[in-house]
């Protein structure tokens, strides 16, 4: 195909060359025609030893068997308790305890661990667990496999302390859902909070309730009579 294109850059050049008069513009033509001259020869030459390499690798190989080693399942389903010393992780996986020791593999950081579990019924099973609540000791974390069910031991690095969420992103998300309005802080502002989320969620009768009672409470400041 290339060899083609190349041939058909030629003729239209030799065309060029035909009508052009200007000496300038003909060296030009002149230098790009030798050049794809030379790109024909080149490509024409290369032919037949891409000949031979096809035939070289159409020779019948050693027949490999082909490694199956399916899809990788995400793990997103899992439970966790504590204790003093651990965070224990509890993975349900129908037959892991029939697969060798070496495909159970858990890598652990302070602040994190990645499970790969390999060629478990076709299929391998991975979980990774970033931004950990808390610190773990790497050494003294482990792995457990049970009957259908594998274990994840991260060690606490500081002991008797409680874990009230496995992930700083657990907790950050929890603690969004709170309402904005609770404050020990200021009550006055709790106060704002409230209104101003019943204003934004009430219909038109409710708007205008509002506004209402806030333009006469500001009226009322002014003339100096707190009474609300």
């Amino acid at each position: 195909m290339a060899s083609e294109e190349l041939q058909k850059d030629l003729e239209e050049v030799k065309v060029l060359l035909e009508k052009t008069t200007r000496k300038r513009i003909r060296d030009v033509l002149t230098a790009e025609k030798s050049k794809i001259e030379t790109e024909i020869k080149n490509k024409m030459q290369q032919k037949p030893q891409k000949k031979a390499e096809l035939l070289d690798n159409e020779k019948p190989a050693a027949v490999v068997a082909p490694i199956t080693t399916g899809y990788t399942v995400k793990i997103s389903n899992y439970g966790w308790d504590q204790s003093d010393k651990f965070v224990k992780i509890y993975i349900t996986l129908t037959g892991v305890h029939q697969v060798p020791t070496e495909n159970v593999q858990v890598h652990f950081t302070e602040r994190s661990f990645d499970l790969l579990v390999k060629n478990l019924n076709g299929k391998s099973y991975s979980m990774i667990v970033n931004n950990l609540l808390k610190p773990i000791s790497v050494e003294g974390s482990s792995k457990k496999v049970k009957t259908d069910t594998l274990l994840i031991l991260c060690r606490k690095k500081v002991e008797n302390t409680r874990w009230d969420y496995l992930t700083q992103v657990e907790k950050e998300c929890k603690e969004k859902e709170k309402p904005s309005y609770d404050t020990e802080t200021d009550p006055s502002e709790g106060l704002m909070n409230v209104l101003k989320k019943i204003y934004e969620d009430g219909d038109d009768d409710m708007k205008r309730t509002i506004n209402k009672a806030w333009v006469e409470s500001r009226e009322k400041q002014a003339k100096g009579d707190t009474e609300f």
